[in-house]
């Protein structure tokens, strides 16, 4: 199978690029150099030279709260939903596969249970609102896609709360931590294995992707990656973390409290679901330079 991959240096598609080529896939790796996603002349003519059997949209502006800023947003709405738009136009016109790698910030963030795939969206925050425009642009242009929701996102490329945690906990003794929004991490190994395994079927779709395991708040989180750090460098053995709530921490963006998100869908299909979210992090800070 041939897969152009988008966002190919960016912290999933890295490891996209890198599960595809494992499987002795062909892989096709692009970022901006390669393709401007904004620009529809230039997308249409990668992906038609290229001739990918599916193309995984992995690029995205994920500045959170950058997107806020009035001045970003034009550029916020160009990147995640025009880009998405050209992307989808030519699986579309070329009847190609598409994923489309979306987020739990389509949600609103209320009540406590866990969202279905098929539950409504009502984003909080402009990069939720991009996201979701994108989910709708992808469904009118292409027949054959995947739109997966994912959360919490860690892996080794790329920037991340798990990395975060870890930097603030060599020079802090202490840190204050949300623990009024609840979700699940995803490890974008395990994220990437699944993608592949999806895009290896005809099971179109939307379908919320996460580790599983049980809620957790980012509190909790750090809680448990102190708790395993501490394990492999005694640097971290008395790093006190200390819950706060959205109010005491606030943010340009507003964040959903509720971002519990249900794989029965998942299952549902037939598809291998991903390891737990402590199972991810133990792997991922065992395999870290923590120094």
């Amino acid at each position: 199978m041939r897969v152009l991959v988008t966002g190919a240096k960016g912290q999933l598609g890295t490891d996209v690029v890198r599960e595809l080529n494992k499987r002795g896939h062909r892989s096709i790796p692009v970022d901006i150099e390669e393709m401007d996603i904004t620009n529809f002349d230039v997308v249409e003519d990668v992906i038609t030279r290229e001739n990918p059997d599916t193309v995984v949209h992995c690029a995205a502006w994920t500045a959170v709260d950058a997107a806020q800023d009035a001045q970003n947003k034009e550029s916020v709405m160009r990147i995640n939903v025009k880009g998405t738009e050209n992307i989808a136009k030519v699986c579309g016109k070329l009847n190609k596969k598409m994923v489309y790698v979306s987020t739990d910030y389509v949600f609103d963030g209320s009540g406590n249970r866990p969202w279905e795939a098929d539950d409504e969206a009502s984003p909080l925050n402009v990069y939720g609102e991009s996201k979701y425009e994108g989910e709708l642009a992808t469904k009118k242009y292409c027949m054959k896609y995947f739109i997966l929701r994912t959360s919490w996102v860690f892996g080794a490329a790329g920037n991340n709360f798990v990395k975060t945690m870890i930097k603030l906990g060599r020079k802090m003794d202490e840190l204050n931590v949300v623990d009024d929004q609840v979700g699940r991490p995803t490890y974008t190994p395990d994220f990437a294995r699944l993608i592949i395994d999806m895009i290896e079927t005809e099971k179109y779709g939307i379908y919320h992707t996460t580790n599983e395991g049980e809620y957790i708040s980012w509190y909790d989180l750090a809680v448990a990656i102190f708790n395993i750090a501490k394990k492999y460098d005694s640097r971290y053995k008395n790093v006190k973390v200390n819950g706060v709530t959205s109010a005491e921490y606030p943010q340009k963006a507003k964040r959903p409290k509720n971002s519990r998100m249900s794989t029965n869908k998942l299952i549902e299909n037939g598809f291998r679901v991903m390891p737990t979210w402590e199972n991810a992090l133990e792997r991922y800070i065992k395999s870290s330079k923590l120094g």
